[in-house]
Formats: structure tokens, sequence, C-alpha cells
């Protein structure tokens, strides 16, 4: 018996995927709970959620605590293809990346704690944008009370590794270890189910910056000796420029998401403007995506792309790949 989840019941899951706070997770998750159909084959969904809804009620409680402790608390609507954090020890060169990557224009200083607040600039690859958050430094004793919120809800992120320092690899390990300590795991390759519903993998790719400083190349072997089996390590100069193009490419890569192609019928597709869906995603989806109206009634799509001939018709089950382009068609 098939569980014949909603479209209403994927948009809520969709809000949860999102959601940067206890309180829009526990919403949407008290949404998914009243669009869930109540059957047997969907018992063990329900369960799932309810343990969710239950932990959402938990962590509502500890960021009120935090907040009212701190006074202070970001929310970053996400924009583009994804939303990236930029995360370091103190002097790693994060500002200098967003500043080389975006046309943000950050505080760049030679001199630790610069940074005070997020940041946010908008990067290009190719036809899509990615939105990149510069944020506080982190180290061993220190972690802004807000910052976990933001690295929990961002959909990737990049901890950024000093190769003029010594230290560099050292001060990297410290800040996964404090992340990990308020239920945040940096790593290369989330869990596709997490067994524990309270702590948060964030995907994340090792940046280590100032390829060109003096002994950069040592340090950066002692980083791939204690690393390259956790993260996917990408060395570049954020301020000469080295290795930004590779950088860009596994940033974007890192989202996990493919460009869709909208086409009306009769009409040449927008090639301008692609949507972004996780990879995986199916026609119902991409419908989703352009009108929640669409997915009620979609009937069928034609596609042009991989695996299949040019204007295929195929079921809104179908799986949707990189750069298909997609005409919806719909019925009442």
């Amino acid at each position: 018996m098939a569980v014949n989840l909603t479209p209403q019941y994927h948009e809520a899951e969709e809000e949860y995927r999102r959601a940067q706070t206890a309180e829009e997770r526990l919403a949407a998750l008290q949404k998914m709970w009243r669009e869930v159909p109540k059957h047997k084959a969907s018992e063990k969904l329900q369960a799932e959620i309810k343990q969710k809804i239950s932990q959402a009620k938990k962590e509502c409680d500890r960021e009120r605590q935090t907040n009212k402790k701190s006074g202070v608390s970001y929310k970053i609507p996400k924009q583009g293809a994804g939303q990236i954090m930029l995360l370091g020890a103190p002097n790693v060169g994060k500002s200098q990346l967003l500043c080389r990557l975006t046309k943000a224009k950050p505080a760049v200083a030679p001199y630790p704690f610069t940074t005070h607040e997020p940041h946010v600039g908008m990067m290009d690859w190719e036809d899509v944008h990615i939105q990149l958050v510069d944020t506080p430094p982190i180290t061993a004793d220190f972690l802004e009370p807000y910052l976990a919120s933001l690295v929990r809800a961002t959909d990737a992120a990049l901890l950024m590794v000093d190769l003029a320092d010594d230290d560099g690899p050292f001060a990297a390990e410290a800040i996964i270890d404090k992340l990990a300590s308020v239920k945040t795991i940096l790593t290369g390759s989330p869990p596709r189910e997490p067994s524990d519903p309270s702590v948060r993998y964030t995907r994340t790719i090792l940046g280590a910056n100032k390829i060109d400083a003096e002994g950069a190349e040592d340090r950066l072997t002692v980083l791939r000796e204690m690393f390259a089996e956790r993260f996917p390590i990408q060395a570049f100069s954020a301020e000469h420029g080295q290795g930004m193009e590779d950088l860009r490419t596994a940033l974007y890569r890192s989202l996990n998401v493919i460009r869709v192609y909208a086409k009306a019928p009769g009409k040449p597709p927008d090639m301008t403007a692609p949507f972004t869906l996780p990879a995986g995603s199916t026609v119902a989806d991409f419908a989703a995506r352009v009108h929640k109206d669409l997915a009620e009634h979609l009937k069928s799509a034609r596609i042009w792309g991989t695996g299949v001939y040019d204007g295929q018709s195929v079921g809104r089950d179908h799986v949707l790949h990189d750069r298909d382009v997609v005409e919806l068609h719909g019925g009442h």
C-alpha cells in the first residue's frame, strides 16, 4: 500500500528543508503532520514526524533561551541556487574570498575578528547565482550563539584553512569539534538517513587559502593527511585569484542541485533563468516549484535533455537531469 503523499505535503517538506530556525522547522513539521495521510502504510512516517516535532519543540526552547542571553540573532533568507556559509578561524581570509567571488564589500583587514556579523554576496556560476555568507570567526573557545543555527540551516559550507599558518589545520579541527558540540556536524558526505533527528549534518568543502604563501605546499600536505578522507579539499589564493574557477565549480557542485528550464507550449524555452532543484527531483517536483496548482493538475510533460528523445512525453514521476528542458501539460 503506497503512502500517496500530496503536493501540499511535499511543499511542507521543502519548507522544513529550508527552515533557518527551530520555530520555522516546527511550523513546517506541524504542516507535514496535518498533510500526511493517516493510514497503515504511513505509520512509520507518522512516527518519524512526531519524533521530529518533539525534538523541534525542545530546540525552540533552547533557541529562545540562547537569544535572550545573546541579545542577537540573524535570519538570512536563501536566494539563488543555494546558500553556502564561509566558516573559519580568525584571519583565514573569508571576507577577502567573499570580495573576490561576489560584489559584496565586507571589511577586510590583516587582523583577527574583523567580521562581527554575517555578510552576504551572490556568486555567479554559469547561468545560476549562489548565495555566499561570510560569518564571524570560530575558535575552540568562541562561537557566536546564533551561528550554529545559520550553519544548520544552510545548504553547504566552506571551512577555510590558513596555509600561511602552521596551526591552520588544527584550528579547522577545533571548529569542527566546536560545532559538533552543538549537534552540528561538518562532513564531506552527509548520511542519507541520520539516526538522530536532532543532529544536523552540513555538507562541507575544506578551502585551503593562501596557497601562494611560503611553506604552503608543506602545510597542504599535512592538511590532506588529516582531512582528505573526510572532506573534499580545494586549494586557492583569495588575495591573488589562484584556483578561483575550480573553487566556484566545487561550491556549485556541493549544492547537489540540477538546472531545469521551463518551456511554454508552442514557444522556445527560456534558457536565461533556470529553476534549480535537488538532484533526483521529478517532473512533479518541478511543476510544484513553478506553481503549486500545476502540480495538482499535472497530467504529463514533454522533455528535451538527458536519456530521452527530443520532445518525449513522460509522466509526473520521471526523474529530471541537469539542463533538461520541460514543457508541462495539465488539465482539470
